[in-house]
Order: C-alpha cells, then sequence, then structure tokens
C-alpha cells in the first residue's frame, strides 16, 4: 500500500528538552493510523511538525514520496493535509457553510459571498462522504458530534485526503465515539487517510488499522491491533506491565458526610443562567460517588462551589451535618476536605515553588512544619523525601520546583499533599486528565485506599472508562442538573452514554440537523475544556506545541 505521508529522522528541541528524536513514521492511503503514547511522549509536536505549524530540527518529511517543506499550515493544506483540532476551531454565531467556507469562499460578481453556493457545496459534500449537517444551521445550536463533523467537511472542502485527528473522541459521549468511527471507516473507504492521535487504549483496538507507540520522544513499537491487546499497548507506552483496572473490594458505606441540597450556581462571566441548577446528592464515608458527564455541563462549577472556590446562589452544602456554604478553602480545609483539581497548574500546585513547599501547602502554619511562627526547612525536606517514595513522585530531590515536572508527577504531589492528613472527604476533579497509564494506575490505588480508610470520596471524570472502574454509584450530569443517580452496577455503559446525551432510556434521541442525540449541553458548553466551562482558545497556542515544551517534555 502506497505511503502518502512519510516523517523520516524527524527531531525537534525546546531548549535543552528533545521532545522528538528521530522519529519515523509512515501514513499509507486509506488507512486509519493511530498514534499512542503517555503525556509528554512527543505526539502533539510531531503532529504539528506535519501540519506545518512548527518545522523539525532534522530529519524529513515526504508527501506520496516527494521530500516537501511545510512552513506553515497553509503549505500542508495545499498538500492535501488538514487537521481537525482537539478544541474545535468553529465560530459559533455562524452557520455550517460559513464556517466551512471560511478563507475559501465562492463569491458572486463584486467579491459579495455566494451563500447559496456555499451552502450546496456544503450539502453536497457531507453527502459523498455521509456526513449529515445542515448548511444552514447555526454552529452554537449543533451538539458536540456534529461540531466535529463540520470539522471534518472543513478539511474536505480544502480538497484534504490526509486527516490528523488530535484526541478527537475528549468531548463526545460513547455513542458519539461510535458514530465517528464509522465515519472514519467511511472515509477510509474513499481513499482517505486518516492520523488518530489518542491515549485510549479501547478506541486504538476498536477503530486502527496500525498503531505506533511513542515513548520519551521515540518510537518504542509498532503493531496491528489484531496481534495485540489493552495490556500490551500500555506495557508498550510505559516500558512496564500495567494494572488496568485497580483490584477495590465492595465498599462499606457509613454516615453521610457530604450533602448537597438544591445548590444553584451561576454561570461564568455573564453567560446567562446557572452552571449548576437544583442539583442534590450525598456521599457517605466509605464510598466513591462518580459524576459522569461530558465536560462542560456544570460539574466544574458544582466542585468549585463545593470546595469554596466559587460562590452558590442557592441551595445549601453540608459537611457532617453542618452548613458550610460559601465556607473558605482554608475552613474548609480545617475540616478534613481534600481537594484535587481539576487544573492541576492554576489551582493545584505553585509552579515556581519546590516540591517540599507545595507538599506542606495546607500545613505549613502547623507543627512540625512551623514552631512559634518560624518555617522549619528541615521539617518540610523530611516530608518531601517521606512522601516522594510513599506516592513515587519522580525528581530529582525535594528542592526541586513543581514546574520541572511531568504531569503525571505534578498530579501525585497534589495527590500526596492532599491524602497525607485526615480527610474526612476528597473531592478528586478529573484526577488523572493528561496523566500516563502507569500514573494512572498509581492515582486509582490511591483513590480506592482513601474510600477504603473511611473517607467520602466525590469523583468528578469525563472519563467513563474511569467513573465506572472506581464508583460504587454514579451521578450523571447532564446541562446543570442530576439526571440518574444509581449503584454502579446498575448502569451499562450503553445507558450511561444516552443519559450523558440527555437521552432518557427507552427515548427516541432528539434529532439535531445530523439526525443524531444532542450531545453535552449547549454547544458553547460542551467544547469547554477549561475550568470556566468555556470554549478554548483556539489557534496553534491552544494545540500545545509552539507554547514550548511544556505539553511534551515531561521530565
Amino acid at each position: 500500500m502506497t505511503a502518502v505521508l512519510e516523517a523520516r529522522g524527524i527531531t525537534k528541541r525546546f531548549g535543552g528538552v528533545l521532545a522528538n528524536d528521530r522519529i519515523d513514521l509512515d501514513l499509507r492511503e486509506g488507512e486509519i493510523h493511530a498514534l499512542l503514547g503517555e503525556n509528554g511522549a512527543g505526539k502533539s509536536t510531531l503532529m504539528n511538525i506535519l501540519y506545518g505549524l512548527l518545522r523539525p530540527d532534522e530529519g524529513e518529511l515526504r508527501r506520496s514520496g516527494r521530500p516537501v517543506s511545510l512552513r506553515s499550515p497553509s503549505d500542508a493544506i495545499a498538500l492535501g493535509i488538514g487537521m481537525v483540532h482537539q478544541h474545535f476551531m468553529l465560530i459559533p454565531v455562524f452557520t455550517v457553510a460559513e464556517n466551512i467556507v471560511l478563507g475559501a469562499e465562492p463569491a458572486r460578481r463584486g467579491g459579495v459571498l455566494d451563500r447559496r453556493r456555499a451552502s450546496d457545496d456544503v450539502r453536497a459534500l457531507s453527502a459523498r462522504y455521509g456526513l449529515d449537517v445542515d448548511p444552514d444551521a447555526r454552529v452554537e445550536d449543533l451538539p458536540v458530534g456534529v461540531q466535529q463533523r463540520v470539522e471534518i467537511i472543513k478539511a474536505l472542502y480544502r480538497k484534504a485526503e490526509i486527516l490528523i485527528l488530535d484526541e478527537p473522541t475528549a468531548v463526545l459521549t460513547p455513542q458519539e465515539a461510535d458514530d465517528l468511527f464509522r465515519v472514519l471507516r467511511g472515509l477510509t473507504a474513499q481513499g482517505v487517510s486518516v492520523l488518530f492521535i489518542t491515549h485510549k487504549l479501547r478506541e486504538v483496538l476498536a477503530v486502527a488499522d496500525r498503531v505506533t507507540v511513542m515513548r520519551a520522544g521515540r518510537v518504542v513499537g509498532a503493531a496491528v491491533p489484531a496481534e495485540t491487546d489493552e495490556r500490551g499497548l500500555a506495557a508498550t507506552m510505559v516500558g512496564r506491565d500495567v494494572a488496568l483496572q485497580v483490584t477495590r473490594g465492595p465498599a462499606s458505606p457509613g454516615a453521610v458526610v457530604l450533602e448537597v441540597e438544591r445548590l444553584c450556581v451561576p454561570g461564568r462571566r455573564g453567560a446567562g443562567g446557572d452552571a449548576v441548577r437544583d442539583v442534590s446528592l450525598s456521599v457517605r464515608a466509605g464510598e466513591i460517588l462518580g459524576i459522569a458527564g461530558v465536560q462542560g455541563n456544570g460539574q466544574t462549577e458544582l466542585v468549585e462551589a463545593i470546595t469554596g472556590l466559587a460562590p452558590a446562589r442557592g441551595g445549601r452544602v453540608l459537611l457532617r451535618g453542618r452548613d458550610v456554604t460559601g465556607a473558605l478553602p482554608r475552613a474548609l480545609i480545617e475540616r478534613g476536605v481534600s481537594h484535587v483539581p481539576e487544573d492541576r497548574q492554576r489551582h493545584g500546585l505553585v509552579l515556581s515553588y519546590a516540591i517540599a513547599d507545595n507538599l506542606a501547602l495546607c500545613t505549613y502554619h502547623r507543627p512540625p512544619f512551623s514552631a512559634r511562627g518560624v518555617l522549619r526547612d528541615g521539617a518540610r525536606e523530611e516530608n518531601a523525601r517521606r512522601l516522594m517514595k510513599s506516592f513515587d513522585i519522580r525528581a530529582p530531590g525535594p528542592g526541586a520546583p513543581a514546574s520541572a515536572l511531568s504531569g503525571g508527577n505534578q498530579q501525585k504531589v497534589i495527590l500526596a499533599r492532599e491524602l497525607s492528613r485526615p480527610v474526612e472527604l476528597l473531592v478528586a476533579s478529573q484526577p488523572t486528565r493528561g496523566v500516563d497509564v502507569g500514573s494512572i494506575e498509581h492515582i486509582h490505588r490511591e483513590i480506592v485506599a482513601a474510600r477504603d480508610a473511611g473517607a467520602a470520596v466525590l469523583l468528578v471524570s469525563a472519563e467513563l472508562d474511569e467513573v465506572l472502574s472506581l464508583s460504587d454509584r454514579i451521578a450523571v450530569m447532564y446541562r446543570g442538573g442530576i439526571v440518574a443517580t444509581r449503584d454502579a452496577g446498575a448502569f451499562s455503559r450503553t445507558e450511561l452514554g444516552m443519559l450523558m446525551a440527555g437521552v432518557a432510556p427507552g427515548e427516541a434521541a432528539p434529532a439535531g440537523p445530523a439526525g443524531e442525540a444532542a450531545a453535552a449541553g449547549p454547544a458553547g458548553e460542551a467544547a469547554a475544556a477549561g475550568p470556566a466551562g468555556e470554549a478554548a482558545a483556539a489557534g496553534p497556542a491552544g494545540e500545545g506545541a509552539p507554547a514550548g515544551p511544556a505539553g511534551e517534555a515531561a521530565p
């Protein structure tokens, strides 16, 4: 089979960090080639080189056997290479057709946009590739899965023969992910080649024809899905055997620790309406309540109200029966609330501080870390060495700045700090986001250990597998409300996916322009990635690479 895109000996450095080290990769005509790797493996850097967002320091790119130089995305587009970024680059108030033709508009005499021709062109293209979208629908009214189709059509409109998809299922329900896989199979049947970047092992085995695995900037393995499994891929990614599912016994729930009564939390920056709407839930000692839902349905605001980071507009938060609504984070910490925030760098760490200082942020004012108002450096360093060993934090020493750590080790620092003191309630929000498979294994063990030690655990995760693996009970959030709460074993994966999309079991899916279920809340919410619940910034920097090695350099 012909190689339509090749990378040969690609090397890229950011300062002293080697993000890509002599990478060889080829994409064949009409195939789906998955690029798999842990956080910091170098995937995003390589993809940005293949799309012209970065230039390699060494090595060569070839398009259908011919050496090419990509100085910008325009060069890549001219060569038939299109990219669908993890966070969609669509203008919400524009129609589907207007977004697709933007920058390559069909015009009538005088340079006026020919809207009818634009709609007709988009309708014909979507019919050709089986991508059912309404050209005249406004993007802000579309489910996330349909928005992703718009991004794919936008690339095909520019005559892309190669599609690079960066974490394409990050904001999709399981059903929408299955729909995407069917779309990709239809595209490859018509000769389109797909490079599929992901960290989800299940998806690789479901959709890929071939798999290339990266670790620490290098290609460390290649496989055909039929000849491997999740455990083998995980071991190649990490370099050792990994337990993909934590072993845990049945829960022994005790008294109610956290009770939320009809909580309402306003949306961000004048977005209008409440992000959390009349939510009630409870978590008991010795159990894990998992919150399932596509990112952007109020989970961030719910957690921030519970942990004192955001005010509630109505309702109450009770801790062991005491009203703590509106209490400051310090007061909640003193009452035994531990918080693993979804944005570890913004809310979980002081990046310029040493590991030892970050590990003492909640207790620095208490003995043994201070005496008579004077901080004791030796006690903090001794505490850091102990926790670094027990939580497997890999760093040169306690004095290393948190900014120098990989995402997984940064998350372990937060977990070590939050679990190394008496815990009544652990609120863990997206605890494994951007974390490699090996670190996920450790983090899951610690969360279960906290439950077994008697803590109440509120787990919020956009990863459905994580919620199913760890939770004793599951509550599903959709558009700011709880739509179902049951024992974890009472949900099927399919049913959970439907509820996450706002479809009650037994109901027909509400038809969007594509005739499929509306995904996760308002379109502007559902594509959100940041803690503000807003659409992530578009542009190369939003994809990680041009900002430097932070996204790729995992020491």
